[in-house]
C-alpha cells in the first residue's frame, strides 16, 4: 500500500497527458522497442493504454495485461540472445553476456526491457518471467555475496568454493584470468591489471574469489546491466525500493505465487533421516509450520530453497533443478545439521536438523527465511 501510494504521487494525471501504445502482436518484440524508447523518460509516468493493432479490445485492464506477459515473455525468452536461463533454475532467467554477438541492437533491448520492468512495478502489473537473485540486488544497489555467483554459473561456484579446502592452493598455478568462449573463440581476460603475470596463493585467495564474483556478476555485463538499470530507474525512482529486500522485490514484480499445499505436500520428496519416513515428526511439523504461513512467507520459504518464488503452472510435480531435470521439492533430515536449515537451491532441497520440539523448529526455520531476504548466509 505504502508503495501504491508513493506511485499515484508520481504518476501524471490522465487529464495531463496520457500515451496510447500500439503494436503488431506479430512484430511485437520490435513494434514495442520503437515505441518504449521513443518515449520521455518524464512520459513513462503517464498513463498507458494499450492496443494490440488489428484486435478489438477495449484497454479497460486486460489488454495492458496481456501486453505485459507477452511482451516480457519475447524479451526474456533465450532464443532472442538477450537472456539465459539461471544455473540453478530454468524459471529465472540471467544477462547473456554474450548478448552483443546475437543481437546488434542488445543495449536498446535492456534499455527497454529495464523500462517494461519499472513500468509494469507502477502500473501494478504481473511480469511472469522471473529473475535471478543478483539482478534484483542490483535493482535495489545492494552488494553481491560469493553465494549468488552460484545462480550466475553454478559449476564455476562449486569449483571456486572448493579452493577453499585446498592446504596450498598455489599447487594449482592459478593466476588472476579466466578465459571466455566467445562463439568458439578463446578470449583471455584479466582480473586485475598484471592478472596474467599474478600467481593465486593462500595468501591472495581471497582477492582472488573476490575478483571472480565481481567479474562474473557484474564486470563481463557491465553494459547490459548499465543500461537494464537506467530504463527501469526512468520510471522507479531507485530510493523508492530502498525500504524492501530483494525477496519482496521479486514478489512485487511477479506477484505472489498460487500455492495448492496439497500439491506441494504431494509431490515432495523425503531423503536421509526422512527417507520412508513422511510421517517423521519434524517432517509433520514442518508442514503444520508451513501450512500456517501467510502467502508471503510461503513464497519466501520457496524463495530459500529453490532460488525463487515461482511455481511451475503445472504444479510441483514439474519443478525443475539446475539441469532443466524434474527435482522435487526435497526434506532432508540430516542429524549432522545444527540449529539452522540449509538450502541446497541447485537441488530444490532443504537440508532440516532432527528438531527436539516444533517451536524450535519454527524459531530457526523463520530465522533462517528471514537472515536469506536480508543478505546474511548462514554458511
Amino acid at each position: 500500500d505504502w508503495l501504491k501510494s508513493q506511485f499515484a504521487n508520481l504518476r501524471v494525471p490522465w487529464e495531463e497527458g496520457h500515451i496510447k501504445l500500439k503494436v503488431r502482436r506479430r512484430t511485437v518484440l520490435q513494434d514495442s522497442m520503437d515505441a518504449v524508447e521513443s518515449i520521455d523518460a518524464a512520459d513513462l509516468r503517464k498513463i498507458f493504454r494499450f492496443e494490440f493493432l488489428g484486435e478489438p479490445g477495449l484497454d479497460a485492464g486486460g489488454v495492458a495485461r496481456e501486453f505485459f506477459s507477452v511482451i516480457a515473455q519475447q524479451l526474456f525468452n533465450p532464443d532472442c540472445g538477450l537472456f539465459l536461463y539461471s544455473s540453478v533454475n530454468q524459471m529465472c532467467m540471467q544477462i547473456n553476456p554474450n548478448s552483443g554477438i546475437a543481437n546488434e541492437n542488445h543495449l536498446r533491448y535492456f534499455h527497454m526491457a529495464g523500462r517494461i520492468l519499472g513500468k509494469a512495478l507502477m502500473d501494478g502489473q504481473i511480469t511472469p518471467v522471473h529473475l535471478i537473485q543478483p539482478l534484483y540486488k542490483h535493482l535495489m544497489g545492494w552488494p553481491v555475496t560469493f553465494k549468488d555467483l552460484e545462480q550466475v554459473d553454478e559449476e564455476i561456484y562449486r569449483n571456486l568454493t572448493g579452493l577453499t579446502d585446498l592446504e596450498d592452493v598455489s599447487m594449482l598455478y592459478l593466476d588472476f584470468v579466466v578465459t571466455e568462449d566467445k562463439l568458439g573463440v578463446a578470449e583471455t581476460v584479466e582480473l586485475v591489471p598484471g592478472g596474467a603475470d599474478k600467481t593465486v596463493d593462500n595468501d591472495n585467495l581471497p582477492e582472488y574469489l573476490d575478483s571472480q564474483l565481481q567479474y562474473r556478476t557484474m564486470y563481463r555485463i557491465k553494459d547490459q546491466l548499465a543500461e537494464l538499470l537506467k530504463g527501469f530507474y526512468d520510471v522507479v525512482p531507485e530510493p523508492l525500493l530502498s525500504v524492501f529486500d530483494f525477496q519482496e522485490v521479486e514478489l512485487l514484480l511477479h506477484g505472489l505465487p498460487e500455492i495448492d499445499m496439497d500439491d506441494w505436500r504431494r509431490h515432495t520428496e523425503c531423503t536421509g533421516d526422512f527417507a520412508n519416513q513422511r510421517d517423521h515428526k519434524v517432517v509433520q511439523w514442518f508442514w503444520t509450520l508451513v501450512t500456517a504461513f501467510e502467502q508471503e512467507q510461503k513464497a519466501k520459504l520457496l524463495q530459500f530453497v529453490t532460488g525463487t518464488s515461482g511455481v511451475p503452472s503445472q504444479g510441483f510435480a514439474f519443478l525443475q533443478g539446475n539441469d532443466g531435470n524434474i527435482r522435487k521439492f526435497t526434506l532432508h533430515g540430516d542429524k549432522n545439521v545444527k540449529v539452522f536449515p540449509r538450502a541446497h537451491t541447485c537441488f530444490n532441497r532443504i537440508d532440516l536438523p532432527i528438531y527436539k520440539t516444533k517451536e524450535e523448529m519454527s524459531k530457526f526455520l523463520n530465522m533462517a527465511i528471514q537472515m536469506e531476504s536480508s543478505g546474511f548466509g548462514m554458511e
